[in-house]
C-alpha cells in the first residue's frame, strides 16, 4: 500500500507539471528523481528525440559517477536506445556484462559497473519523443508491479514531455509573432516617415519619451507593449492627407484644419481590422484630446481621454516644440517646458505634468554630465 501510494503522489506530479506547463528542463529533472526513487535504481537517463537532427540526445540523468552519457546521440537504431525507439518496445538486458558492446558510446562505461538495463520508449501521440533508460549496479528480480508502474510512468513521462516541448514551441511561436508585430509596425511607421521627413525622428523620441514617462508612473510590462505601439503608429492617419496640407510652410486655413483634424479618425479606420492593435489604439485616436475639453476629436475631457494619450500628449507637444519644422523654429528646452507648465490642468492631465517635468530635468541633467 505504501509503494502504491508512493507510485500515485509521482503520476500525480506529473499530472500536475503537465497542468501547469512546467519549463521542459525542470520536468527532466523530476521525472529522473521519481524514477529513481520509485523504482529502487541506481541510475537514470532521459534521451529525446531531435527532430531536426533525427538523433537521440541526452537530455537529463541521475546515478553516474562520471558525465559519460551526457555526450550521447545516437541514430536510430543504434546502441540499445536506438533499437528501443526504432522497435518502440521496452528492451530489457539482465546482464551488461554479456553485452558490454551495447554501451561502446564511452570509454569509461565499463568503471560504471553496471548489470542490469532497461530501455522505454517515451511515446505520446503514436510518435516516439525519445527513450527512458534504466541503469541498475547489482541483479534485479523485478515483480509485476515493477514492471506495471515502469510502463505507466513511462506513458505519463511521455505524455509530459509531449505538452512541455509544445508549450516551449509556442511560448517561441508566440514571441517570434511579437517580434514580427513589431516589425510590421515599425514598417507602417516608416510609411510616413518616407513623406515627412521632418518628423523622421519625432516618432522615435516622442515614443522613447512616452515609455520612459509610463514606466515612471509604475506601468506594468504587458501595457507598456500598447503603449509603445500606440505612440508609434500615432500619427499614421497622416498618410492619407494631402502633401500640400502636410508639408504647407505657412499656417492653415479653416478647411485645411478640417482635413488635418480627420488623421486620428483614419488612424482608426486604418487600424481597427487588425485585431492585436486594438489595445494600442488609444494613443492614434485621442492624443489630440485636451484635458478641458477644447480637443479633438471627440472634445473628451479630464480622465475620459485614455491614460495612454494622456501621457503621449505631453511627449508629444513637448518634442514638436523643441524641434524645428516648416513653419517655425524650434524653442528652448527652457520655454516649452514653461508652457507645459503653462497648459497643466488645460491641456494636460495635472497629475502626470510633475512626473513628465522631472523625467524632462533628469533627461537634461544627464546629458549636461555625459
Amino acid at each position: 500500500m505504501k509503494r502504491q501510494m508512493q507510485q500515485l503522489s509521482a503520476l500525480r506530479s506529473i499530472d500536475l507539471a503537465i497542468a501547469s506547463g512546467l519549463d521542459l528542463n525542470l520536468l527532466l529533472s523530476m521525472l529522473v528523481d521519481r524514477v529513481t526513487d520509485l523504482l529502487h535504481v541506481d541510475a537514470v537517463t532521459i534521451l529525446l528525440l531531435n527532430p531536426k537532427t533525427n538523433l537521440l540526445e541526452f537530455a537529463s540523468g541521475k546515478g553516474f559517477h562520471s558525465n559519460i552519457l551526457q555526450y550521447t546521440r545516437l541514430k536510430l537504431g543504434e546502441g540499445c536506445a536506438g533499437r528501443v525507439a526504432v522497435e518502440r518496445k521496452m528492451l530489457h538486458i539482465p546482464d551488461l556484462r554479456k553485452n558490454i558492446m551495447e554501451f561502446d558510446r564511452s570509454p569509461f562505461f565499463l568503471k560504471e559497473d553496471f548489470i542490469v538495463y532497461y530501455g522505454m520508449p517515451l511515446m505520446a501521440k503514436g510518435r516516439v519523443l525519445g527513450v527512458l533508460e534504466i541503469f541498475h549496479r547489482s541483479p534485479l528480480n523485478p515483480d509485476v508491479d515493477w514492471l506495471g508502474f515502469l510502463g505507466t510512468i513511462s506513458g505519463q513521462a511521455a505524455i509530459a514531455i509531449d505538452s512541455a516541448v509544445m508549450f516551449n514551441d509556442l511560448q517561441k511561436s508566440n514571441v517570434e509573432l511579437s517580434l514580427a508585430y513589431d516589425a510590421t509596425i515599425e514598417g507602417l511607421s516608416h510609411a510616413l516617415d518616407l513623406r515627412d521627413k521632418e518628423t523622421k525622428e519625432h516618432t522615435l523620441r516622442v515614443t522613447n519619451i512616452t515609455v520612459k514617462l509610463a514606466t515612471r508612473l509604475g506601468v506594468g510590462e504587458s501595457d507598456l507593449i500598447h503603449i509603445r505601439r500606440g505612440a508609434i503608429l500615432h500619427d499614421i492617419g497622416k498618410v492619407a492627407l494631402p502633401d500640400k496640407i502636410l508639408f504647407k510652410p505657412g499656417p492653415l486655413l479653416d478647411e485645411e484644419w478640417r482635413i488635418m483634424r480627420r488623421h486620428p479618425e483614419i488612424a482608426v479606420e486604418l487600424l481597427s481590422p487588425v485585431a492585436y492593435l486594438a489595445p494600442a489604439l488609444k494613443t492614434p485616436h485621442w492624443h489630440h484630446e485636451k484635458w478641458d475639453g477644447t480637443g479633438y476629436p471627440d472634445k473628451l475631457q479630464g480622465e475620459q481621454i485614455p491614460f495612454p494619450a494622456r501621457l503621449f500628449a505631453l511627449a508629444d507637444v513637448y518634442d514638436a516644440l523643441i524641434s524645428n519644422r516648416p513653419y517655425r523654429s524650434a524653442w528652448s528646452k527652457q520655454d516649452a517646458v514653461q508652457y507645459i507648465e503653462s497648459q497643466s490642468g488645460a491641456h494636460f492631465d495635472p497629475k502626470i505634468v510633475p512626473e513628465f517635468l522631472t523625467l524632462v530635468n533628469e533627461a537634461a541633467f544627464n546629458m549636461v554630465n555625459q
